[in-house]
């Protein structure tokens, strides 16, 4: 089976409109293009009890758990306790981030600051050379930062963990819209149920009216599909295939 994964995203700043969360997505179109399957994204605020209860939720359902936020040095930085307790487990500071942590601030170092020293007991620490400290993993929990410039570089440091078998897709773009095209699509999925087949409306676009998706992890059954669907599609509605 190909893995799964759920994403948590962590902040009052997003629930409040503060921030506009770009993680997710980013994460979204890493994983599948890594042929991970995202099965659910959660947003909820800085409290260590509805961390708890997702994190251990969501790491019994998926293969893969990646929080995003909640980790610093203030007071509302609460994932990692939440994480530790979703796994029943303590808190402790970790001598190799503390290590980290003296390194760079030297003589400014602040308690406050050991505070990212501190992970679930018995977590791991992965390092890459696209990150500055370590990433943090709870069994299957990687807890990542809410900083999208930083949460992207973490994870490029890790990426190839999650390679699985790649989903193939194709696009079709067509001048016809969705009503149209109804009958053609639920004519594809009938005789290709292993396919997934989206649709996708433009209103504004001068060039199209639908963007389809032809989607499998096998693709010789994605091309046979693509022609089978090309060859009933009448020839003058088809803008391009990509």
């Amino acid at each position: 089976m190909p893995k799964t994964a759920g994403i948590i995203l962590v902040g009052n700043e997003i629930l409040s409109g503060k921030i506009q969360d770009v993680n997710a997505a980013y994460l979204c179109r890493e994983l599948r293009a890594l042929g991970v399957d995202v099965r659910r994204i959660v947003v909820i605020p800085d409290e260590v009890e509805l961390i708890e209860r997702e994190v251990r939720a969501f790491s019994a359902d998926h293969d893969v758990v990646f929080t995003s936020g909640g980790v610093g040095p203030t007071h509302d930085d609460v994932t990692i306790e939440g994480v530790a307790r979703a796994m029943d487990v303590g808190v402790v500071r970790h001598p190799a981030l503390v290590a980290l942590l003296e390194q760079y601030y030297g003589d400014a170092l602040k308690d406050a600051h050991l505070k990212m020293a501190e992970v679930p007991a018995g977590a791991e620490l992965l390092s890459g050379e696209s990150a500055r400290f370590p990433t943090i993993v709870m069994r299957n929990v990687y807890v990542l930062p809410g900083v999208p410039e930083i949460f992207r570089r973490k994870f490029d440091g890790i990426r190839e963990r999650f390679r699985d078998v790649p989903i193939h897709l194709r696009n079709v773009f067509v001048s016809i819209g969705e009503g149209v095209l109804a009958d053609y699509m639920n004519d594809l999925v009938r005789e290709f149920p292993g396919l997934a087949v989206g649709s996708y409306p433009e209103f504004s676009n001068p060039e199209y009216r639908v963007k389809v998706t032809i989607e499998s992890r096998d693709r010789e059954y994605v091309e046979q599909a693509l022609a089978t669907f090309l060859g009933r599609l009448p020839t003058d509605v088809v803008v391009r295939v990509t």
